[in-house]
């Protein structure tokens, strides 16, 4: 009898386990069945992909395919360089720029600060991009400076090698290709608009300053659309508009030649226009601060709204900065911070996690290049760790929110997967992918989807895939 008493809970125990397995199996054979008929949908039938979800609070795999295949990852790579960011750096580092004088030279030191006259973080505050060198010529003025010998400039916290031999060649004058340098400023880029007045075509430029050379090829239109565009000769700051320009064109983010040399030279422009006068030389140099040195000022911006920037706007030099700070961090020399150092230490982060390292190969910091290679399992074992850690607040918050921010703010905006979807999408040619994490009413998922050949069709397929794991409420 007592025995009787004792089985039957064993048992109804066993039962009910044996029930939630097959339950759980069965959702899951659901789920692979789903995404196995978007990934075969006739318009994908040439995409190849490599897809891993898994549960993120126990790591258990809940559908694979091309689990460990190497694929390029596009910018898919920012979410393990900001991950590797945070490991190394830490979610206190800030990057700072420092502004004084010394022996009568104006001297700028910089961090390799992506954000510096950044002016989507600078609306986020509502300072004026520019305002920084109205802040240093009032700094100047209160102090009664109104000449100086050299403005010197300090990018050397970075190498000099500004520009990724990964790179298309072709597109090193998009904004989003743009130089990466120990001091940055505005994307390192300037903004060229048209407009058509009373039958001239009128160019402005942002910021206003003769470091670049303009010449116009561009021709006005009576209709639409403006086919506008701008080219950089590689090597110079010399740029020729092109193409049509129908009533209003523009703003065109062109990437510019040697940025540390571009701030300095706004500096002066801006010094000039103010009375101060620079009667010596512009020199690009490392620098000693010696006990003569007095600071006029400093800037400082939180790695948070690096990562902010880089994961949810997709800010290409915000990666490559990263990177290349890290790199800087673990040198001996705290300087010259390198592609080279920098890869090489954050894959032996993926290694310390437990990445396999034939699945890993990393030539940038932001997916620009398509010799980068990611698996889907290291991506999803990078954002498994960033989950478990005491960074995963930050880390999360850097991310885009399906229907309301960054860059799939136009996606997911049905009220079942609005802000339920986070991650980072990516896009370079032939390759789409996203990963991220997603929340069901049963708890949150972790994937990545990769996938190469890729379509016009390509995407609404991965966003299909994201949506069917909300759909099975496991």
């Amino acid at each position: 009898m007592k025995m009787g008493m004792i089985n039957r809970p064993l048992g109804f125990l066993w039962i009910a386990t044996l029930l939630t397995f097959l339950w759980a199996g069965s959702a899951c054979g659901k789920l692979a069945n789903q995404i196995d008929g978007i990934i075969n949908r006739a318009s994908q039938k040439k995409v190849q992909f490599a897809i891993h979800i898994i549960d993120a609070n126990s790591g258990k795999t809940i559908y694979s395919h091309n689990l460990h295949k190497p694929m390029v990852p596009a910018s898919n790579m920012k979410l393990v360089t900001t991950a590797a960011a945070l490991h190394f750096l830490g979610p206190e580092f800030q990057y700072k720029t420092i502004v004084g004088l010394q022996d009568q030279a104006l001297v700028i030191v910089g961090s390799g600060d992506p954000l510096l006259g950044d002016k989507i973080n600078d609306g986020k505050y509502g300072r004026n991009p520019n305002g920084l060198f109205d802040d240093i010529i009032a700094v100047l003025k209160k102090r009664g400076v109104s000449q100086i010998k050299d403005i010197i400039v300090d990018g050397t916290v970075f190498d000099n090698t500004r520009v990724n031999v990964g790179w298309p060649q072709s597109q090193l004058n998009r904004h989003y290709a743009c130089q990466v340098s120990g001091l940055n400023f505005n994307g390192n880029c300037v903004e060229i608009s048209a407009e058509n007045k009373d039958g001239k075509l009128a160019i402005t430029l942002e910021p206003e300053t003769s470091y670049v050379n303009i010449a116009s090829k561009a021709t006005l239109t009576s209709k639409p659309p403006n086919t506008l565009w701008c080219a950089r000769k590689l090597g110079t700051n010399d740029l020729t508009l092109r193409g049509k320009c129908y009533k209003k064109a523009g703003p065109i983010r062109v990437a510019i030649e040697r940025p540390a040399a571009f701030f300095g030279f706004l500096l002066a422009e801006n010094l000039g226009r103010a009375g101060i006068n620079v009667q010596g030389k512009f020199i690009e140099m490392q620098t000693s601060l010696s006990k003569d040195f007095k600071t006029l000022s400093l800037y400082t911006t939180p790695i948070a709204d690096v990562l902010s920037r880089c994961n949810k706007d997709s800010f290409g030099l915000a990666a490559e900065a990263l990177l290349k700070t890290i790199a800087a961090k673990t040198s001996p020399t705290k300087k010259n911070g390198s592609w080279e150092l920098g890869r090489v230490t954050i894959k032996q982060y993926l290694a310390d996690l437990g990445v396999n390292p034939d699945e890993v190969y990393i030539y940038d910091a932001s997916g620009l290049s398509a010799k980068n290679k990611l698996s889907p399992a290291a991506i999803t074992k990078v954002l498994l760790a960033v989950r478990k850690s005491k960074n995963w607040q930050l880390y999360k918050d850097s991310l885009a929110v399906g229907g309301v921010d960054g860059t799939i703010r136009r996606y997911f905006t049905e009220e079942k997967y609005k802000g339920k979807i986070l991650g980072k999408t990516g896009y370079i040619n032939k390759v789409k992918s996203f990963s991220g994490w997603c929340t069901s009413g049963k708890g949150d998922y972790i994937f990545s989807i990769l996938a190469h050949n890729a379509n016009g069709r390509t995407r609404e397929a991965i966003n299909d895939v994201v949506k069917v794991i909300i759909d099975n409420d496991f």
